[in-house]
């Protein structure tokens, strides 16, 4: 992930956006729920967006306009956000129960900095993760530049999700091309935590770019990963090997990888990728938390399989950094940055918006609903 500095969009055109309501049918425009012509628009949510204030200490982030976004259900029944950038901002929507909004910016997780950043020659988080274990809050976050393998995954906890409440831990894991495989093959950016349901193991996915996505299960006291337990989730053959993002839920006896597929930004008008190239959120399952995972077709996801459940369409473009709420008003959602090319037809990396979508499982394969 990244993002582009971008001037021109107001907050009254998010806010305006955001309050809109689309109609459009379960399946979007094909009958066909596996068709890629019955991906739904994304749902609208409401909230701040303080894009025109440079001097912000969120750089602009939060509120409805993140960048890989994490969402949880707070102590006080609220839902918060947490976005890259920003020091890792943090959001919440005031409408207790309701992640639609509205959105406001509240602060940042990593107030007082971190030691990861200082090792990684970065000040920039990428990715959080964050997930409720026990009575505590564990935020997983990357710290990396562009076009370096030289990477961790931070830790920080919380009892209460509130800015000035957060420990920061330090580096979980780390890559670079000196220490042993496969950290020396992969990328640690992107962190996933996923607890079992079913046997309470904790695993730490992750990966990015090179040898795509891994796992490593983690200690018990979800510091540190066990290191001989690394397995490869995901692979794609075909350079520059774009996978990462990953993200693991569970549903009816089986359980999903999640990953967004293809150039994640530096999106600009006059420069696009290549169509298709773009990023899009694809999935695989299996009946173990470590593989392996197979799309549609039964293609293992470490061969270049895949099945694409969200991508490009109409004016959604480049959707990824994508995660599952689970039981949210009884149904799972699916939730993820995109760029609005009606409100952004410029496709400036930061101006990208939050958007979910309901699951629906069809003969145990999800699909996207608006309804």
């Amino acid at each position: 992930m990244a993002s582009l500095r971008a001037s021109g969009v107001t907050a009254a055109i998010f806010s305006l956006l955001a309050c809109s309501t689309v109609a459009a049918p379960p399946y979007g425009h094909n009958s066909n729920p596996f068709s890629n012509a019955s991906w739904p628009l994304p749902r609208m949510v409401r909230g701040q967006n303080d894009t025109a204030n440079a001097n912000s200490t969120t750089q602009g982030w939060g509120g409805i306009h993140l960048h890989d976004p994490s969402l949880v259900l707070g102590p006080d029944g609220h839902y918060y956000s947490f976005s890259t950038h920003g020091l890792t901002v943090i959001s919440r929507a005031s409408e207790m129960g309701s992640i639609e909004g509205y959105w406001e910016i509240l602060g940042s997780v990593l107030e007082a900095g971190s030691s990861v950043i200082n090792s990684t020659g970065s000040t920039d988080p990428w990715a959080p993760d964050v997930h409720r274990v026990g009575d505590t809050y564990y935020d997983y976050y990357a710290v990396s530049q562009f076009g370096s393998q030289i990477s961790s995954v931070g830790l920080a906890t919380s009892k209460t999700l509130l800015p000035g409440s957060w420990t920061d831990h330090g580096a979980v894991i780390s890559s670079s091309p000196d220490v042993s495989y496969p950290l020396n093959i992969t990328n640690t950016i992107d962190p996933n935590l996923f607890v079992d349901p079913k046997t309470h193991t904790p695993f730490l996915n992750y990966g990015s770019f090179w040898a795509d996505i891994y796992q490593f299960q983690l200690n018990p006291d979800l510091m540190a990963v066990r290191q001989d337990t690394a397995v490869q989730l995901s692979f794609d053959p075909v350079l520059p090997q774009a996978e990462e993002g990953a993200y693991m839920s569970y549903a009816g006896g089986w359980y999903y990888l999640w990953y967004s597929h293809g150039l994640c930004c530096g999106y600009n008008i006059s420069a696009l990728p290549t169509p298709g190239t773009e990023y899009s959120i694809r999935v695989g399952r299996s009946r173990s938390p470590s593989g392996p995972f197979v799309d549609m077709n039964g293609v293992d996801l470490t061969a270049g399989g895949g099945y694409i459940v969200f991508g490009s369409h109409d004016y959604v473009y480049g959707p990824g950094g994508q995660g599952v709420l689970s039981n949210y008003h009884g149904r799972d959602v699916l939730y993820y940055h995109y760029v609005n090319t009606i409100v952004d037809p410029l496709y400036y990396d930061n101006l990208k918006l939050l958007g979910w979508n309901y699951i629906n499982y069809i003969d145990g394969w999800p699909v996207l609903s608006y309804n």
